[in-house]
């Protein structure tokens, strides 16, 4: 009787979430959404609504958008949405209705490419078999061009493709190739797949130069993002017709700070210096301190060659051994760069301060500079450390003020994320000889904090108006708060070094546990680990009119004004400061965000382009190495194998899972590790190993491992087992060790 009560009540609760969730429409939700909805607390009912909705999700009556998280479909049996095209044979749609992901068998396909608008006929759902959908049509065709290296025959080209979006190589008729020749790296665009061919046939689009060769592959990468490696002539042209035009009209109209002492801190092999810092005493006692940005707008006005390509660059790239620049170098390091001792045309911040970092007021003015002195960081830094050299006494004041304005930052709840960036040491013919770790030292932070003092004001400036106005349109640099799922994963596996991170409550509370673990992982094996999986955690920041403020600084009013030689949205903020600071009405919003959009995919394009060129440097560099061995830490376990990053260098390879040959091992996801059937040897996330480079593939980028050693954890023993301190010891080079079949005793509970 009580048996059959309970599954009637168990029938209820189903019921109830079955309800709730044909509710939702497009909305997303995990269990303890759905339990608290309905009002499950017991363990044992949020237990049956976790496996009601992987039950649901099995049968088809509920999409899981990301692991643990779902939405009801809006399916319908004709649907459009975007064609993903993969080169294993796994093509999918992705549909406008709710962003399901559905597969989509070759043979349906109609030879539609990656990101082609399709419209599509979806089957009828089975159970427990995944949906499939079949072309119908191809609504709009995506211009599609391609990377690879050719192989020119007596009367036509093939193009072998590296590209993960295509299996297939690409014909190329023999008028169509360009001058190219066997071996010349080329891109490639598909001009037609007919219906009964196995390839795709193409065109030449352009020839980088010969595959391997250092400009061709770094060409290769900005291309493969859709990047712009060179500059149309028209632009050059264009940018070479401005002159500086610095007349003592133009000064008449600014704020006239050619006086006061000034100076730049800049990478050593910069050139574009946008940023410049003043400083002078006041009569009663506090500090005049200047940002000074290179006022690029007043050169680069709207709708001209030079705006329009900038616009659609967005950003300058920064890969492994060169910048390609927003904008051309006439202006990037010429007109616009605050080089010493030339008058440049500035807009400003200028802050008054007292001796404890406290701003009593603040003004944004167009000015007029001239910087005495150019500083490298490194020496900044030697005046920091040293306290001698040139303008000994304004560097130390502003590094003081700067030191207070940060810990006030973290004590506020800002992230402290300060990981060394990897570089590399290249000789004559771009191949790298050496790697080294470029670090934030106190002159980096100096300008940091200035830089962001001036980012945060004026957007408080525009976002805060003054008395009862509305605020007008600007553009924001927003930072929204860490995926709850990410967080809670960072916090399971940084408990398993032994670090606490906290995952609910205030804000500033979980960033201040955040920067806890960061500080006390300096120096340890697990450093660089831990510290990408925290960035990883968070949202990504990204441009937008709608202010929701800047969760890892801890700013409610945060944008980019500093940076306009090399960022779009920079000169965006320059253009809408200076029409409001004249009385200017507010801009199209709609428009605005479409802008911002734009800067934010091409800032995230550039970002991969950057990551690409350091990963093609890092097998490069490792091909020089094969067969030595690395001391290195595992920083994912899937279920095709182990990627370890090497200690010695952040280079990071994957160990397949074929070349774990000394068992079979299984995927355990929610402990991430791989368990051996026979031996029960575990191999974890964090856990030390030696390696050996076994393969290193740079024409994709791929650096594969063999394991030469697994390095113990202090508490377990050869096969990966929980054991006591003694026992562990008992296990150390030098020691006889136990047979691996003898069972390890549980230390009895005192």
């Amino acid at each position: 009787m009580a048996r059959s009560k309970t599954k009637k009540n168990n029938d209820k609760l189903v019921a109830r979430i079955r309800e709730w969730v044909d509710q939702q429409q497009n909305n997303t939700y995990n269990y303890k959404q759905v339990a608290h909805a309905i009002g499950a607390s017991a363990p044992v009912q949020q237990r049956t609504v976790a496996m009601t909705l992987v039950d649901m999700a099995f049968n088809g009556d509920l999409i899981e958008v990301s692991p643990g998280k779902y939405k009801t479909p809006q399916r319908t049996a004709l649907s459009t949405g975007t064609f993903v095209r993969r080169s294993n044979g796994k093509n999918s749609v992705i549909t406008d209705v709710d962003g399901e992901n559905i597969f989509v068998a070759e043979r349906n396909s109609m030879h539609a490419l990656n990101g082609d608008r399709v419209s599509i006929n979806i089957a009828a759902r089975r159970r427990g078999v995944e949906p499939e959908a079949e072309v119908v049509a191809i609504i709009e065709k995506k211009d599609q061009t391609f990377i690879g290296t050719l192989q020119v025959e007596k009367y036509f080209g093939m193009l072998l493709t590296d590209s993960k979006f295509l299996a297939t190589d690409i014909f190329i008729p023999k008028a169509k190739i360009k001058g190219g020749v066997t071996g010349d790296k080329a891109i490639v665009r598909i001009t037609e797949w007919p219906d009964d061919a196995k390839n795709p046939r193409g065109e030449v689009v352009d020839i980088l130069g010969k595959n391997g060769e250092n400009n061709a592959e770094m060409h290769a990468i900005l291309a493969e993002f859709g990047l712009p490696y060179v500059y149309p002539a028209s632009v050059e042209r264009a940018a070479r017709r401005i002159d500086a035009g610095i007349t003592d009209e133009v000064v008449a109209q600014r704020l006239d700070m050619r006086d006061v002492t000034t100076f730049t801190i800049d990478p050593k092999d910069a050139k574009d210096f946008d940023d410049a810092l003043s400083i002078r005493r006041l009569h009663n006692g506090n500090y005049e301190i200047g940002v000074h940005i290179a006022d690029v707008t007043h050169y680069v006005t709207p709708d001209t060659a030079l705006d329009r390509e900038a616009s659609k660059r967005a950003t300058s790239v920064y890969l492994v051994d060169r910048v390609v620049p927003m904008l051309p170098e006439h202006l990037s390091n010429g007109i616009c760069s605050l080089r010493p001792d030339e008058d440049k045309l500035t807009f400003s911040c200028v802050f008054e301060m007292d001796d404890n970092a406290n701003v009593i007021g603040s003004e944004i003015a167009r000015t007029v500079t001239r910087s005495n002195r150019r500083f490298t960081y490194e020496e900044a830094q030697q005046v920091i450390e040293t306290g001698e050299g040139d303008y000994r006494d304004e560097i130390l004041t502003l590094d003081r003020l700067a030191k207070i304005m940060r810990a006030d930052r973290y004590s506020r709840g800002s992230v402290e994320f300060d990981r060394p960036e990897v570089k590399f040491d290249i000789d004559g013919q771009g191949h790298p000889t050496g790697v080294f770790f470029k670090v934030s030292k106190d002159a980096n932070k100096l300008i940091e904090e200035f830089m962001l003092l001036a980012n945060k004001t004026v957007a408080k400036a525009v976002g805060l108006p003054q008395g009862k106005r509305k605020p007008k349109a600007f553009v924001y640099r927003i930072h929204d708060m860490p995926d709850q799922g990410k967080l809670q994963d960072l916090a399971t596996i940084a408990a398993t070094f032994g670090y606490r991170i906290k995952v609910s409550g205030e804000p500033e509370a979980i960033n201040r546990s955040l920067n806890r673990m960061l500080a006390d992982v300096k120096g340890t094996a697990e450093e660089n680990f831990l510290s990408t999986l925290a960035i990883r955690s968070m949202a990504k920041a990204v441009y937008s009119t709608e202010n929701i403020g800047h969760y890892g600084l801890g700013f409610p009013f945060y944008t980019h004004f500093t940076s306009p030689i090399r960022r779009y949205p920079d000169m965006m903020v320059h253009r809408l400061l200076a029409r409001y600071l004249d009385g200017g009405r507010s801009v199209n919003v709609e428009k605005l965000e479409m802008e911002c959009k734009h800067s934010s995919e091409m800032e995230q394009l550039a970002a991969s382009a950057e990551r690409a060129s350091i990963k093609y440097k890092q097998v490069e560099f490792m091909a020089d190495r094969l067969g030595e061995t690395f001391p290195g830490v595992i920083t994912g376990v899937t279920e095709w194998g182990l990627y370890v990053e090497l200690e010695e260098n952040l280079c990071e390879g994957l160990v397949p899972m074929r070349d774990l040959a000394d068992d079979y091992y299984d995927f355990d996801e929610k402990n991430y590790c791989l368990i051996g059937r026979r031996t029960g040897a575990r191999y974890r996330l964090g856990d030390k190993v030696v390696v050996r480079v076994a393969r290193a593939d740079v024409a994709k980028k791929q650096l594969d491992f063999v394991i030469a050693d697994k390095i113990n954890r202090p508490d377990e023993d050869l096969l990966g087992r929980k054991v006591t301190a003694a026992q562990a010891l008992s296990d150390r080079p030098g020691k006889k060790r136990r047979n691996p079949r003898t069972t390890v005793r549980r230390p009895r509970r005192r």
